[in-house]
């Protein structure tokens, strides 16, 4: 996807707006891992500026924090090789081939694979990164099947913007965190479960204007002369024809190895015994069982129940590893950054800097934005949470703001700036044989769109 954008003289402002930003990102955005080493760099030259602490002391900082992501690095590999097991599921991949085969015009291809994608986040942040991907995957090759044009990259990051509408649903990181007992800052918070959370009026008028206004806003990114889609690159092309997993049957006459490999009945049992688990914990805790290990159980088992087998769902689950290549490679990176901004104060010089220029009326605002920064340097939602929670909460404290609201405009900022940010994108461009530049444009300028969501919500 390489042609040169042009102005889409006959577009409005918004599809004018996107060849602008596409322009620019197939210009000068980098590889994801590149990014996250820029970002490492700068990162370090901040918290030399702005605290105390000398380079070599910005040194330590970030190799301790090099390898403290590890068990979260395995919670979110495993979120998005399970997601991908239950997405690739037959079952569930006669829907997503149902609803991909509904589109007839590259327009309602990119609001459908926006609208899927926003829902399904809010059952399933890393659900919907899949199940986006896949969807976005098929609409393209049924389109190409029939010859009509459509703007790949688009697609794609249609399917990433449910990673900017999922913090405040159930699987919030910073919901999850909140609601168990014992966390750290209870003292600051208390224990609020996830209703609570989720149904707070700020939260639920959000959500219903994310569901609504992105999707319009993807469809309004399209180019109007279809002359200015870019090309599909052949490693585009093998991602969209790809084949759908090579699931095999029992053999006729299969040996004791075979049997068990494609025996239904240890599959089952399996499943029924994570589930008994899962409901038992769901009976006992309600919604507070939700948490991120609670959620890769239910896909994990139930992936196993859908495939039937333990043999196909290993086909499954092999396939969808490579996934996940960025985010091992990546989240060492980025826990070097979250040691520099936690270890050197840097997150406190920078929310205290947004604290110090808030009133009643712009604080949930400032936080908004202080988020929305400190995202960009610490892109997990929970990490982000763990560094900059306490200084937002204890903020709120002194404005006498409401803290729950002050945990969901934490949530808001680090999602919204998730669509300038490719490290979620890495599982989706894999899955798509997309690279970065080519979705970043488009997912940005869906971002300064839907900025004004989330600055509604801070102000009224």
């Amino acid at each position: 996807m390489t042609k040169e954008v042009y102005h889409d003289k006959g577009g409005n402002f918004i599809s004018s707006m996107g060849q602008v930003l596409l322009r620019l990102s197939l210009k000068y955005m980098p590889d994801a891992s590149i990014f996250a080493i820029v970002l490492t760099f700068i990162a370090f030259a901040l918290g030399v500026a702005l605290t105390d602490q000398g380079p070599f002391q910005m040194v330590k900082n970030w190799y301790k924090g090099f390898w403290e992501l590890l068990g979260f690095s395995m919670q979110m590999a495993l979120i998005v090789i399970t997601g991908s097991c239950v997405a690739n599921a037959p079952a569930i991949k006669k829907w997503i081939d149902h609803i991909a085969s509904i589109p007839k015009s590259a327009k309602s291809a990119v609001f459908t694979v926006t609208f899927v994608s926003i829902i399904v986040s809010f059952i399933h942040w890393g659900l919907s990164l899949i199940v986006g991907a896949i969807l976005a995957k098929e609409l393209a090759k049924n389109l190409r099947q029939e010859h009509i044009p459509f703007e790949y990259g688009l697609l794609a990051a249609g399917a990433y913007v449910g990673q900017m509408t999922w913090q405040g649903m159930l699987s919030s990181s910073i919901g999850l965190f909140i609601s168990s007992p014992g966390h750290v800052m209870e003292n600051l918070i208390g224990v609020v479960p996830m209703s609570q959370y989720m149904l707070n009026p700020m939260n639920i008028g959000v959500t219903i204007a994310l569901a609504i206004l992105p999707p319009l806003m993807a469809t309004l990114l399209l180019p109007k002369s279809p002359d200015l889609y870019q090309p599909l690159d052949e490693e585009a092309i093998a991602a969209i024809e790809k084949e759908s997993l090579n699931l095999k049957g029992r053999p006729e006459h299969p040996t004791v190895g075979e049997f068990l490999n494609y025996s239904p009945v240890l599959a089952w049992a399996l499943g029924i015994l994570g589930f008994t688990y899962i409901g038992y914990a769901f009976y006992t805790k309600g919604l507070n069982a939700l948490d991120f290990n609670m959620l890769n159980a239910v896909f994990l088992f139930g992936g196993i129940l859908l495939y039937g087998n333990i043999a196909n769902y290993i086909v499954a689950f092999k396939d969808a590893v490579s996934g996940t290549a960025g985010i091992i490679f990546q989240f060492p990176l980025y826990a070097g950054i979250m040691g520099i901004v936690k270890y050197s104060g840097l997150v406190a010089v920078l929310a205290n800097g947004m604290a110090g220029v808030s009133t009643e009326t712009t604080f949930y605002f400032w936080t908004f934005i202080s988020a929305s920064i400190v995202n960009m340097f610490v892109p997990s939602g929970g990490g982000q949470w763990v560094v900059q929670g306490p200084v937002a909460l204890e903020s709120a404290k002194l404005i006498g703001a409401d803290p729950i609201k002050t945990a969901l405009m934490v949530g808001y900022g680090n999602t919204w700036t998730n669509m300038a940010q490719p490290f979620w994108a890495i599982a989706l461009l894999g899955i798509t044989g997309l690279k970065a530049k080519d979705i970043m444009g488009y997912s940005i300028g869906i971002m300064i769109l839907s900025g004004i969501i989330f600055v509604a919500a801070a102000f009224l």
